[in-house]
């Protein structure tokens, strides 16, 4: 019994000490695949980046989402990019919103600093432009909007067609020829159908060749 006892303690400490072996090799596992991902994520951003500095700023936009939707904490550098990238698109609200963020992270110390306040001040200046055309076209009064008067004809020539009746498509060989869709063959559009088309509202013929 006494010979006993010793070993249990034995067993035990073995048992122990393969558990604190086995969580060694889990935690040195879940180091290596977090080492991985961090190499990974780093290789993807130098090739969005140099995708953007190529001038092919729409593919370098989905290579940054992509990142962007991979990252557990957006590093400066994706912040910083990101947001030139989107100046070069016309996404300027965006461009906007990311440099200021690249800014306050890293105030006038960061890497990216001086280009991060050049590019912000091109995007504030363009998405102003945007707002003030966006303002104008706010009262706009359209004819789209409004019912016209035809005449006492009521008709007028279908705007489609010119009232040919037929549309025709320019090619490099051949011009290919298709009746018009919305003139029924006549040339002309009651006044009616005119006001739909005008509002964007009347569907094309679907038996006209």
């Amino acid at each position: 019994m006494k010979a006993f006892i010793p070993l249990i303690f034995m067993l035990a400490f073995q048992f122990t000490g393969m558990a604190q072996t086995q969580e060694e090799k889990v935690r040195e596992f879940e180091l290596q695949r977090q080492a991985a991902e961090k190499r990974n994520f780093s290789a993807m951003l130098d090739s969005a980046i140099a995708t953007s500095q190529k001038g092919d700023y729409v593919l370098a936009d989905t290579q940054f989402r992509e990142l962007l939707r991979m990252a557990k904490s957006v590093p400066s550098d994706l912040v910083y990019h990101f947001g030139e990238n989107s100046y070069h698109i016309g996404n300027y609200k965006q461009s906007v919103d990311w440099l200021n963020k690249y800014i306050q992270l890293k105030g006038t110390t960061g890497q990216f600093s001086d280009d991060a306040v050049a590019w912000l001040k091109k995007a504030e200046s363009e998405l102003l432009k945007e707002r003030q055309i966006q303002s104008q076209q706010a009262g706009l009064v359209l004819s789209k909007d409004y019912d016209i008067d035809c005449g006492p004809t009521g008709k007028v020539t279908c705007p489609v067609c010119k009232g040919s009746t037929v549309i025709i498509k320019k090619g490099y060989i051949n011009d290919t020829y298709k009746t018009c869709p919305y003139c029924n063959k006549v040339g002309y559009l009651e006044c009616a159908d005119y006001n739909l088309l005008l509002k964007g509202q009347l569907e094309p013929s679907r038996t006209n060749p």
